[in-house]
């Protein structure tokens, strides 16, 4: 039994087929999903998935790269959304400043929009109960140091994490967790390799952030929940230990962060 811990189910990409996207999952062993939204609507479609299929689960929240000047107006609105016993964290949230403006005094106005929404969610979060799924891309010291403020208030767990295991452990030192997407399975990943061999068994989930970041032999492909199983395989093969450990290990984790239910 597997969880897909970040799914972008509501995306266009799956409109042909969904339910048979959610049929392979669960021929593959992957039993829940958690649906991830990244704006307003984005979110209300991953909770109207989540109440319409079984095994399906959703966060809610406005991604770094969707941040602007109506975003405050969104998280408010994410509040409702949060009450609901389907909603399991807030997410996806956080900073990204890979794809800056090239005009110097623009893209300080846009780190400093992206701290704003991301402090604003992490404090919906706080008060929600709710436990936070984060993105971070090239913003590594202002994403942990935003997360700091909240210590103690709630827990993140890192999305398709691509770092070092040095790295992994700044994070599980403050109670954070990662999660590891198909990138594990790229022959180039040999840091993310090493990292999902060498870190504790309980402090790390599994997901496929799909339709994205397809896991070798389907990479460059649409990716789908299903792919969660060749995650947790490679990782099992990294680690020297049978699949069933892993997934066994990951579904505790999630269960335990998410509080499905």
């Amino acid at each position: 039994m597997l969880i897909d811990t970040h799914a972008h189910l509501d995306y266009p990409d799956y409109d042909p087929d969904r339910a048979e996207v959610l049929a392979r999952a669960r021929a593959a062993g992957v039993t829940e999903v958690i649906s991830i939204g990244t704006r307003l609507d984005s979110s209300r479609r991953a909770l109207a998935l989540a109440e319409n299929h079984t095994g399906v689960w959703a966060a809610v929240g406005v991604h770094p790269c969707e941040a602007g000047p109506e975003s405050l107006e969104e998280v408010a609105a994410l509040r409702a959304l949060t009450l609901h016993p389907r909603v399991v964290a807030l997410g996806e949230i956080g900073l990204d400043y890979h794809r800056l403006p090239e005009d110097p005094d623009a893209a300080a106005a846009l780190r400093v929009t992206q701290a704003v929404v991301f402090r604003a969610q992490l404090a919906l979060a706080a008060e929600a109960g709710l436990n936070v799924v984060v993105h971070q891309r090239d913003s590594w010291d202002d994403t942990l140091a935003i997360l700091q403020e909240f210590t103690g208030r709630l827990r993140a767990v890192y999305h398709c994490f691509g770092g070092t295991t040095a790295q992994a452990e700044e994070l599980f030192a403050l109670g954070h967790l990662i999660s590891f997407t198909g990138i594990v399975t790229f022959k180039n990943a040999a840091v993310v390799r090493e990292t999902a061999r060498a870190i504790p068994l309980d402090r790390f989930m599994v997901e496929t952030d799909c339709p994205y970041l397809a896991p070798v032999p389907h990479r460059g492909k649409r990716c789908e929940p299903a792919h969660t199983r060749l995650v947790a395989e490679q990782i099992a093969a990294l680690r020297g230990v049978p699949l069933e450990q892993v997934a066994e290990a990951t579904t505790a984790t999630a269960r335990g962060f998410f509080r499905f239910g």
